[in-house]
């Protein structure tokens, strides 16, 4: 009987919550793909500069009982510190912290980063509706969350990631042992912009962001 092994789906970081000694040795029974969450925090904080220039305080969206969304926060405040913003971090735990982590932004931030995991992306439409009701702009990883109305998100494409998650079973079902297969990283990441949220807090899209999204949405 085959040992079970870990399901190769995207982790947030799995170097980082330990979920594997590295990426490209996993070791032991377990391998997948990454989401890089961490890694790309920067480049979110330099979207959202770009199109809120008076930025200086950006309010932080976390799971608190959730390891790899604790370190996504500390790598956003370690990078917001170094642009000159003052941090306000929000912790949550469960879906019923949500709207009060945003009556704590109002009067405090200028924009929120929202980091990714389960709690944030099932409650993605709630969190929008709270961030355009508080005229904040918010940030964040996933496509469904900016579609359901939140400024713009900047992470990897998740049907890419999908298709390489199938290769990797496929490996592991010819015989390959999980920890000898490199965890995956994303090649692909999108750039969604809701220019309807956009118009709704008074905000100018910068041409270049518009050139390069992969999605802007209008209606």
């Amino acid at each position: 009987m085959r040992d079970a092994v870990a399901s190769p789906a995207p982790a947030v970081d799995p170097v980082g919550v330990g979920l594997v000694a590295s990426l490209s040795h996993p070791g032991g029974n377990v391998t997948g793909l990454s989401e890089q969450a961490t890694d790309a925090a920067g480049k979110r904080l330099e979207l959202l500069r770009d199109v809120v220039p008076k930025l200086g305080r950006l309010g932080i969206l976390f799971d608190a009982g959730y390891a790899a969304t604790v370190q996504e926060k500390g790598e956003v405040q370690a990078v917001a510190r170094t642009l000159g913003f003052e941090v306000v971090p929000q912790e949550i735990r469960r879906a019923e912290d949500i709207a009060a982590a945003f009556g704590a932004f109002k009067g405090k931030a200028d924009a929120v980063y929202v980091t990714e995991n389960a709690l944030t992306f099932n409650n993605g439409k709630a969190i929008s509706t709270l961030a355009l009701n508080a005229q904040l702009p918010m940030i964040c990883a996933n496509t469904d969350t900016t579609r359901a109305g939140a400024l713009m998100s900047y992470g990897p494409n998740f049907p890419a990631l999908f298709r390489r998650a199938a290769e990797i079973v496929d490996k592991i079902l010819r015989g390959t042992k999980p920890g000898d297969i490199p965890v995956e990283q994303p090649t692909k990441f999108d750039l969604v912009i809701n220019l309807k949220t956009a118009n709704a807090l008074g905000l100018t899209i910068p041409h270049n962001l518009l050139v390069l999204a992969d999605e802007v949405i209008e209606q």
